[in-house]
């Protein structure tokens, strides 16, 4: 039940059917949301949806809806994050194999229909670029939201002072105390308190202790940014585009030059007016106009 008044969009979006599901990969449960087409056609590819480092489906609850009109929409928790199970080690590659199990599992990769479209934000999209561009054949299109590629020394230079250690993990006396301590990373602004709200209430589970947060801190170690992400992205064979906040402070416009000169020069770039790194949270109508109409676009065969 949610504190903060939130808007009839909103509402409409967390009220609407959604299934829990499990599929195995590799000895680790894996968690993924799946939304039913309202209207099923055979002739439109699904969309999975893939969060950021340390959070879970449910960021995408308010988002994927407006994408379930006439095909299954799905958003997935990586492993060690969410309602996933954890692993002893990570890698994208790995996770590329998640993506793939949920792909199949939930029904994206039917080949009675079209081919799907993921859509990752920040880690999500890192985590993507390993799977488009293993599997960029299986895939419709690829949309990579506020997801930093650097060039290699701006990107030594990012990590350098950061110490490659899981971050501590807090337990609180009671839910309501660990959805209060809920923050954004990296910090920003967010005038929707009712969404800030709901993805707080989804992020707690009870631990040894008390209530914690849903994710391995094994997970979001350094790390997890050393993988060679701009080779991965230099492969990726599907239709790619770039979705970025015009104010983010990760995807500046030296790093959205860098990715568009590894993706090449015909490669949508759109900057949401107002956006920041957490664009799904600040502009999030924005977000939804924007990908749909790449979406559609590449339905049509524009793009």
């Amino acid at each position: 039940m949610l504190e903060a008044p939130a808007p009839a969009w909103f509402r409409w979006a967390v009220e609407r059917p959604v299934e829990s599901r499990r599929v195995q990969v590799d000895g680790c449960s894996i968690h993924y949301l799946l939304w039913p087409a309202a209207e099923p056609s055979s002739e439109v590819g699904g969309v999975l949806f893939l969060h950021g480092g340390g959070a879970h489906a449910n960021w995408w609850r308010f988002i994927a809806p407006y994408f379930a009109a006439r095909c299954p929409v799905a958003a997935m928790d990586l492993s060690g994050m969410g309602d996933s199970a954890a692993r002893p080690v990570y890698s994208a590659t790995i996770r590329a194999e998640e993506i793939g199990a949920v792909l199949e599992a939930a029904g994206l990769l039917d080949s009675a229909r079209p081919p799907p479209f993921l859509v990752g934000h920040s880690f999500g999209g890192l985590t993507a670029m390993r799977y488009a561009s293993l599997h960029g054949d299986r895939l419709g299109g690829f949309v990579i939201a506020e997801s930093p590629v650097r060039p290699p020394d701006a990107d030594r230079a990012h990590f350098a002072a950061r110490p490659d250690v899981a971050p501590r993990m807090r337990t609180y006396d009671s839910y309501e105390a660990a959805v209060a301590r809920f923050r954004l990373r990296p910090r920003q602004s967010c005038e929707n308190a009712y969404i800030v709200e709901f993805i707080a209430r989804h992020s707690v589970r009870q631990v040894e202790g008390g209530w914690g947060w849903k994710f391995d801190p094994r997970a979001l170690t350094r790390d997890r940014h050393t993988e060679p992400f701009r080779d991965y992205l230099r492969a990726v064979t599907c239709r790619t585009a770039l979705v970025v906040g015009d104010k983010s402070a990760l995807v500046t416009p030296d790093v959205v030059a860098y990715m568009s000169g590894l993706l090449g020069p015909a490669t949508p770039v759109v900057a949401i007016p107002e956006g920041q790194h957490h664009l799904t949270l600040d502009q999030p109508l924005a977000f939804v106009a924007a990908v749909r109409a790449i979406v559609e676009g590449w339905r049509c065969g524009s793009g």
